[in-house]
């Protein structure tokens, strides 16, 4: 039974994964806090994400479970042992700016243009028809296979806390939700605000910042920023240097008046927080424009600590957090969030991903000291530590082979900046969807999955259950 073509079995369904993967991502599944209910701990459309995908499973067969809405799974095998495959349905909001309709799952040459295309709803897919080939064909399990489903990934996790607090926790197992070969470390992930208490009246003689506000998400590079500003005498000059920058920088951006009040709007390019070199962030770019010119204490306080200490730094060096290691290489700092307001003071949201072998405990307690010092307040600060695998891990050398025999390349081992659920597992490891080469679209505007990507990915989902759970 192990001279099975795998590649085969992916093209015989390839229509209806395709068909199933479409109606999937035309679920708006993106966090809605607002909306939440005892029903949908995380709104209605990662609610109706995740039973579009245990109906599924129910009808092929597999048994299925929700666990409270916050997640759920699909199963299939017998077995003391249980081998997990650990997916999420929630995507990120889709932004601005996009070509396709960001939930269309519109096919245009050779990919599959939504969000969640590539994160997570592509490769999950992938994963649910590599256990329906290995179920349908008929092969022998030792182990039991269990499709473990996310709600709330792309945020605070807090579905897999749920999740483990009444299941079973998997003996191994691979999260479908970052690059091939096999990422076998993952940098640690804290993200905390910083906060400024207005210090009293102060008014400068030129500019008040009544409003400033950039990005939704501590793990997104923001791609828009706006500054509502109350300017004395003519600001003619301030516009003229707006534009400068802008044409500098390659932005786009646009000022106007309203309400007798100057708006400045900057748009930049989002990216996902692990890497945000990758991306321009509007709200830092419009901070540091911003700094040139002479405003009110509260708001300058805000605005130059900004430009001062993040601006083209992304390795937290102003911060006192430099740090690099050979596993995992730089540690990094997104500013996902900037809001300001007149009379209520400031806040940043920091996403920082560090090194396997980063001792953040100790670190932090000289940093917040100083940013005490500044009048700065640390809140809402959570970390996930950082994940390891040894090499000589079974799974490793099982995926290894299996990553091997399929593609024809070596299987090296990589780490990343981006935290998947493998790291809920003590022996859990992540493996693809990207190929090596392919670029990272997760998170951006019209983001997409190659649809050869797609099929490659499936048949080796489809092999790796056999060698991981197969007798």
């Amino acid at each position: 039974m192990t001279n099975i073509n795998w590649m085969e079995e992916v093209e015989k369904r390839k229509e209806d994964l395709l068909g199933d993967l479409q109606k999937f991502l035309q679920i708006k599944s993106v966090l809605d806090e607002e909306n939440r209910s005892e029903d949908a701990p995380f709104g209605q459309g990662v609610k109706e994400a995740l039973m579009y995908l245990l109906e599924l499973g129910e009808k092929d067969g597999f048994t299925s479970k929700n666990v409270d809405s916050y997640g759920g799974h699909l199963e299939m095998g017998a077995g003391d042992e249980l081998l997990g495959i650990l997916c999420h349905v929630d995507v990120v909001p889709e932004g601005d700016g996009w070509t396709f309709d960001p939930y269309g799952g519109e096919i245009s040459d050779g990919k599959i243009y939504a969000r969640g295309a590539i994160d997570d709803k592509g490769p999950t897919m992938a994963a649910y028809y590599a256990m329906k080939i290995v179920k349908e064909l008929g092969l022998p399990l030792s182990k039991r296979v269990r499709m473990i489903i996310g709600t709330d990934e792309e945020s605070d996790w807090r579905c897999v806390e749920h999740y483990f607090s009444k299941e079973e926790m998997p003996a191994m197992g691979f999260a479908p939700d970052a690059d091939f070969p096999i990422i076998y470390a993952e940098k640690g992930i804290a993200d905390y605000d910083l906060v400024w208490k207005p210090s009293g009246e102060a008014k400068a003689s030129f500019m008040t910042v009544t409003k400033f506000d950039s990005g939704r998400r501590y793990n997104m590079v923001p791609d828009f920023a706006k500054a509502i500003l109350e300017v004395e005498g003519d600001h003619s000059d301030l516009i003229q240097q707006f534009d400068d920058y802008i044409k500098k920088w390659e932005l786009e951006g646009k000022c106007y008046v309203e309400s007798g009040d100057l708006i400045l709007e900057m748009k930049g390019q989002s990216a996902h927080g692990m890497e945000p070199d990758l991306g321009k962030s509007a709200g830092l770019h419009l901070a540091n424009f911003l700094a040139g010119f002479q405003m009110d204490e509260n708001a300058a306080s805000f605005i130059q600590f900004i430009q001062k200490t993040f601006f083209q730094d992304s390795r937290g060096k102003a911060m006192g957090f430099a740090y690099s290691d050979e596993i995992t290489g730089d540690l990094t700092i997104n500013v996902g969030k900037l809001h300001y307001e007149e009379g209520k003071g400031g806040r940043l949201g920091l996403n920082m991903r560090y090194p396997v072998t980063f001792d953040l405990d100790e670190k932090k307690e000289a940093v917040w000291k100083k940013l005490e010092e500044q009048g700065i307040a640390v809140e809402n600060f959570t970390d996930s530590k950082p994940h390891h695998v040894e090499e000589s891990d079974p799974l490793i050398q099982k995926l290894k082979k299996v990553y091997e025999e399929q593609t024809g390349e070596k299987a090296e081992l990589i780490s990343i900046g981006g935290g998947t659920y493998a790291r809920s597992l003590k022996s859990g490891v992540a493996f693809g969807p990207l190929f090596p080469g392919r670029p990272d679209v997760a998170h951006q505007k019209d983001e997409y999955m190659f649809l050869e990507d797609l099929f490659r990915a499936t048949a080796l989902y489809a092999q790796a259950i056999f060698e991981l759970a197969g007798e």
